[in-house]
């Protein structure tokens, strides 16, 4: 096989980003307490662990041959760069990340970082939705990220208020029905 080939598909998105929710231009990268602790452990396993190994595995591979023809080496090439852009976007976000406890706003009714809020939609159907960092809010789990359209409609807002909603079907009403907060860690307590 032509070397050249080879290094062409081992250079390729070198330098990409993974897909990951852009934050808005000289905004900050708020973050909970339990997201930015996630970034770290990940960031320590994938430099600690997953890419020392990975480099062994690729140093082995290496001292077998030929490598335009080793699949160990070239799966564990890929595997090193996908690790090391991984570990320069944590790094990134980790470096710009701003620490939000949403706890401090526990037993308030407004919407700030971190609330989960309850709200009614205009067809009279419920949602709650917990207003989280871009790089911890997993949809799935109800968690929107602090830039999505309805938690900037929502920040500020209390409950009984009803709020313009922007969607692709145009404007919708949605009024706030309840805000919560998760209850102030007692660890603080503890080591007093």
């Amino acid at each position: 096989m032509n070397k050249a080939f080879v290094k062409e598909s081992d250079a390729e998105d070198d330098d990409a980003e993974p897909q990951q929710v852009l934050l808005p231009k000289g905004s900050k990268n708020y973050i909970t307490p339990a997201g930015y602790a996630r970034l770290q452990l990940e960031l320590k396993t994938l430099v600690e662990s997953e890419r020392p190994k990975v480099v062994d595995i690729v140093s082995w591979a290496a001292s077998n041959g030929d490598r335009s023809e080793n699949g160990d080496y070239l799966y564990g090439k890929k595997r090193l760069r996908e690790i090391d852009r991984r570990i320069r976007f944590l790094t990134k976000r980790l470096e710009i990340a701003q620490v939000v406890d949403p706890s401090v706003h526990h037993g308030k009714e407004q919407v700030f970082f971190g609330a989960t809020v309850t709200y009614v939609r205009g067809d009279g159907s419920e949602q709650t939705i917990t207003i989280m960092g871009v790089d911890e809010a997993d949809p799935l789990q109800g968690q929107v990220s602090w830039v999505a359209p309805v938690a900037r409609a929502l920040l500020k807002s209390s409950v009984g208020d009803e709020i313009r909603l922007m969607t692709p079907a145009g404007i919708e009403m949605i009024e706030v029905v309840d805000v919560s907060y998760p209850a102030p860690s007692s660890d603080h307590s503890a080591s007093n």
